[in-house]
Order: structure tokens, then sequence, then C-alpha cells
């Protein structure tokens, strides 16, 4: 992350949010979901930890199935604004490859292709083997993953445009490919009434993964496993049950 973003801090965090409430996103439903496939696989899941939670768009909706939710992510800025939303609901800082809570769950979730982010294989397995560490005996996994390599399209441009009465912020992004690794360039024009015009960029760093690597990681963590493509997810689900 450049100085400039850090710099705006918990302003990207609200942007964020602006950015996927002006895409629609549907959090109630994708939540409804995850919580049948887990209720299907485990009719007495009571707990969930959802990793790379972001500012827990989907946490509000699975604190109404699970009675005990709770979240993991990486970034402050993020845990921050999740918990002026809803400061009942633990949000624990760590990395999805490596961390350590004092407790275990009935399922895990892993939304918004955030596994995207890990870097190789290798990290996809270590990552795959903490979410199990933390699971229940006969506890479920659902990763949503980024696209499968055949599925991404080179040079892809996206766009959004967020106008309310005070603010108009704009989000465009390219991706370029280099093997499998994807930087994803994304450029903010932010105006606001109060505040001017901010212009700043950031660099999501993706990685493209087979069908093949994530169903191994999750067997590697033993796990079961099996890929859904649902069409509320563009990218399918994976959803692993702990052996």
């Amino acid at each position: 992350m450049g100085d400039e973003m850090e710099a705006y801090g918990s302003g990207l965090a609200e942007l964020y949010e602006l950015i996927y409430a002006g895409r629609g996103k549907d959090y109630a439903a994708e939540s409804a979901d995850v919580t049948a496939l887990v209720q299907a696989r485990k009719p007495d899941a009571a707990s969930l930890l959802d990793v790379a939670c972001g500012t827990g768009g989907h946490l509000v909706f699975f604190k109404r199935h699970f009675a005990t939710v709770e979240g993991l992510e990486l970034s402050e800025h993020m845990i921050a604004k999740a918990g002026q939303s809803m400061p009942e609901v633990p949000v624990h800082q760590g990395d999805m490859q490596d961390f350590t809570l004092d407790r275990t769950y009935d399922a895990i979730s892993c939304m918004f292709s955030s596994i995207g982010y890990v870097g190789s294989a290798a990290e996809l397995n270590n990552t795959l083997a903490s979410l199990a560490r933390h699971l229940n005996p006969g506890g479920v996994i659902v990763i949503e993953p980024w696209y499968f390599p055949e599925a991404f399209l080179p040079g892809y441009i996206a766009d959004d445009l967020v106008r309310t009465e005070d603010r108009v912020t704009v989000r465009v992004s390219h991706s370029e490919r280099h093997g499998d690794q994807v930087p994803i360039i994304v450029h903010y024009i932010d105006a606001r009434k109060d505040a001017g015009i901010r212009h700043f960029t950031d660099v999501h760093r993706m990685h493209l993964f087979t069908r093949q690597q994530y169903e191994t990681a999750f067997e590697r963590a033993g796990c079961s496993v099996e890929y859904i493509d649902r069409a509320r997810f563009g990218c399918g689900l994976f959803v692993g049950v702990l052996k």
C-alpha cells in the first residue's frame, strides 16, 4: 500500500463500502446461501468465523443465523470500520495464512475472492491448514475463490461510479497477467463538497489458482471438498468438511 493510501486510512474502508453498495452487492442473500450450505452439512452449526471479513458486510447477516460469529481481518482500518457498525462482534487482526485464535468454530467462511491474495500454492496450502486448525470436528469451510486461470481476461478494465448528494466517487482498475500473478492497478477519484477532490492509487496483487490447486489444499488440510457453481457467486464456491 502506497503512502497516499496509508494516509487516507479509514477513508479507504469507507470507499470500499460505497463501491460495493453501488454495485448492489447482496450481503443478505450471499450470507443466507453460505448458511444453507453449512447447515446442510452440519445442522447443529452454531458458530462461524468470517476470514478476511473486511468491514463486516457478511457478518451483519451471519449473526442472524449463528449464535456466535467473529471475524478475522488483516487491515486495521477495515477492523475499525467494522467495529463502528457492529461493536458486539469481535474482529481479530491476523493473516489468514497463519493465525491462531483461542477457540474453534463450526464453520469458517472466506468471501469476496479474498483467497486470491494468497501468493503461491504453498501459501494456499498453509491457509487451508490454518482454517482447518480452527474447525470443530465435522466443521465446514466455505471459500469464494478468485478466477481460475482459464477464465481470467487479460487487460480487463473495470469501472464504478457512485454518486450521492454530497459526494462522487469513481474507481477504475486495470488487470494485467504475468504468469499466474495478476497485479490490479486501481485509481480512485473521490470528490466531496466538504473536502474537495482526492486522487489516489492502489495495487491489489492477486494469484490465479486452478480448481485442482484449491481442491488439493482442502484435501491436504484434512477436508473433503466439492465445487459448487452458483450464479450468485461469479467464481462459484468451494465447500469443505473436516474429516
